[in-house]
Formats: C-alpha cells, structure tokens, sequence
C-alpha cells in the first residue's frame, strides 16, 4: 500500500484534488469522454484479445455511463484497480460532483454542513451483514466544515427495470460551493470490496482532505 503515499494533483474548473497517481480517470466530459472510452476499451482488448467480440457493447456501455454521471452533476471520477498476488482486484473510485436543490417554493435548499446533516439519515445493523450508515460533519483543511455520511450502503443500479442493487463501501462529503447559494461539491468515494473497509474509509478521507476550491 505504500504506493499510495505517491499523489496526483487534478485541476477542474473550479477546483482541484489529489489521488494516487496509480489511479486513472474515467473521462466524463462531453467533448472528450468518447475518444477517451475508445481509447481505453481498445488498449484493454489489446491486452486481452478475447475480448474483442464485447468492444463495441463496452464502448457503448461506458459512453452511456459516462454521459448519466455528467448529467447528474459529475465532473471528475478517479479509479482504481489494483493486484496485491490475490485472485481478485482490488477497486475502488472517488467521483467529484457539483450538486444542488430547491424546495416546493423553488428556494434553494441550504448547504450549510449542519443543516445537511441534520437531514442525512442514519441507518442501524439490526444484525450482522446489514448495511449501515453514520452521518457526521468533517472540516477539510483550507475549506471549512462539511457534511458526511460513511457505511456499508445498498446502491440502486442506475436504469435497472429490476430495481437490483449494489452494496458497497460508501463516504459521501458534502462541501458548501462559496457564493453559490444551495450548491455543494459532493465527493463519493466508494469500492465494492467490503471487506477492506475501513482501509477505503481511511483512503477516501484522506483523498478528500486534499480537495480545494480554485478560482
């Protein structure tokens, strides 16, 4: 794990974050996420020649998944997918969203950290293997308080017509935009492999300690 100690920094307009530079981004700008797609599906069939017959259902998949999370406020989305000798992967990703609502009067909902936590829900194990979710308020060095949720949470599978669900490791940190009434850049961070938990909650804090507000 010491590779993490390594980080990359990543501009966006209007902010800025570190990972570790062995993490990748899974493009999700408009003018460059197609290419992008194409490029790293066809750099992993080379790789992997017998995927060749699944290119274009990949290709299409990712350009559509990229296109839900840039609508859906995602400016930046970090991966990683790392082999310490198992059988399987290790991974995990940091998305960074600009976000933002109104109430039935059409005024922007408040971002103050405290109110949003006030509204964040807490959710208990009854038993053992249950999703759970704590609800906190941080402050990022440089930035100020947030608000954050942390836990082992069920994810609805965006479009699913079965309403199937995905558990995963999840930290969500909600930070209040400066002069943008209501507006708040939500960083998730979040992996599938639950066993290794608190290691993903330690990585993703600390990931979203680094993050910045530019301009």
């Amino acid at each position: 794990m010491a590779r993490y100690m390594e980080a990359l920094t990543v501009e966006r307009g209007g902010f800025r974050i570190k990972v570790p530079e062995t993490w990748w981004e899974f493009d999700v700008r408009p003018e460059s996420r197609d290419d992008s797609i194409r490029r790293m599906v066809s750099e992993r069939v080379q790789q992997r020649p017998e995927l060749e017959q699944y290119r274009d259902t990949y290709v299409d998949f990712l350009q559509k998944a990229a296109a839900d999370a840039w609508k859906s406020g995602a400016l930046y989305c970090g991966c990683m997918a790392e082999s310490f000798g198992g059988d399987t992967p290790i991974t995990g990703s940091v998305t960074v969203s600009l976000i933002g609502g109104r109430n039935e009067r059409g005024e922007p909902l408040s971002n103050d950290p405290a109110v949003i936590a006030s509204q964040l829900a807490v959710k208990e194990a009854k038993r053992e293997g249950d999703s759970w979710r704590k609800v906190t308020t941080v402050d990022i060095p440089g930035v100020g308080p947030a608000a954050r949720t942390h836990g082992i949470e069920d994810i609805a599978v965006p479009g699913d017509a079965l309403n199937r669900t995905i558990r995963a490791v999840l930290m969500q940190t909600y930070i209040p935009v400066p002069g943008q009434e209501g507006k708040v850049a939500l960083v998730a961070g979040s992996s599938q492999v639950l066993d290794l938990a608190d290691s993903f909650f330690d990585i993703f804090d600390a990931i979203t300690s680094t993050f910045r507000f530019t301009g």
